[in-house]
């Protein structure tokens, strides 16, 4: 410290270039561990909303998987360990099918959606008029409640008024039944859901398209390269880890199929689109057999995350072979 002659005010001596002053380790161990705790705490409410809603329904329907469940008038109760539920959900037919037909529902409905989904993003992204009101057109039918979407097919279904029975009688079909006949039925339920959410992936992929460099597209322009050598060669290896981020959500939405089948068909005809979700949901609420309606759920969930996490152990060796 010194004393200003003039003014007689006591200033600090100035610091030497390239010192930096530092509190005390004590004081910033101390400040680090107050600041944890706030963030615990400021964080508490919402942990502990997610714990509630989330892990703790996830949870319970292991335990009750593996458990004895006895129904009665006044609910249910939970007996002793067993691994029953599973081994009668591993040997039933019905669970076989809905496997089945779940994997190739969203493996057809996934690879339609995305390459449509591309095809609109890339006219999107060439458009420079009303590109930003065609995207909010774009997202209302994703933006639209899945049951009310559904209510909205099952009209244009209808064997009786609907739209598009209509349309197919007109074009020369005698009696169309878009719903009551295997094939015609999942094929209408595939239609409804790539028509919602053929959207959202031209939204993931146009968000995806504008952010690439202009520079590697007009250099293989130059180089005499064609609009297809380009797309294949420079847009879509650059665009991969944007179509890997829109398939990885269509397949958690797609696996969980529940909504159509319920309201389109009901499971029907037969139980010919019976997906794993409605089927553990007709098992627990319907024939009132908890334990192997949870462990129906279990399993859904488990081969979800199975999938998830082998599409992105795929996706991320085939990222680190193009970069070396």
């Amino acid at each position: 410290m010194s004393v200003d002659s003039a003014s007689g005010v006591t200033v600090p001596e100035p610091v030497p270039a390239g010192v930096v002053l530092r509190p005390p380790d004590s004081s910033v161990r101390r400040n680090q561990r107050l600041l944890a705790r706030l963030g615990w705490l400021y964080s508490a409410p919402a942990l502990l909303l997610v714990a509630a809603v989330t892990i703790f329904p996830i949870v319970f329907s292991v335990v009750m998987s593996l458990s004895h469940v006895t129904v009665s008038g006044s609910g249910f109760a939970l007996g002793g360990f067993t691994g029953s539920n599973y081994s009668a959900m591993f040997g039933a037919q019905l669970w076989r099918y809905a496997l089945e037909f779940t994997l190739a529902y969203t493996f057809g409905t996934v690879l339609v959606e995305i390459v449509l989904g591309t095809l609109v993003a890339l006219v999107l992204e060439r458009l420079t008029i009303a590109r930003g009101w065609l995207m909010a057109l774009l997202l209302i039918p994703w933006a639209m409640v899945t049951v009310i979407s559904a209510e909205l097919w099952d009209y244009i279904y209808n064997g009786v008024y609907g739209v598009g029975t209509s349309i197919l009688h007109d074009l020369g079909m005698q009696q169309p039944n878009l719903l009551g006949t295997p094939t015609a039925a999942i094929i209408s339920m595939a239609a409804a859901d790539i028509w919602k959410t053929t959207p959202f992936v031209s939204i993931i992929v146009v968000s995806g398209l504008v952010m690439l460099p202009v520079e590697l597209t007009e250099a293989a322009r130059i180089d005499g390269a064609n609009g297809w050598q380009i797309f294949w060669r420079v847009t879509l290896p650059q665009l991969r880890p944007t179509l890997a981020l829109a398939v990885l959500f269509r397949i958690l939405q797609a696996f969980g199929l529940f909504d159509l089948p319920y309201v389109l068909t009901g499971g029907g005809p037969g139980n010919k689109t019976e997906s794993l979700a409605l089927l553990g949901w007709q098992t627990m609420f319907s024939d009132l057999d908890f334990g192997p309606g949870a462990a129906v759920a279990v399993s859904t969930a488990a081969l979800t995350l199975i999938g998830c996490l082998l599409f992105l152990k795929v996706f991320r060796s085939q990222v680190g072979k193009e970069e070396l």
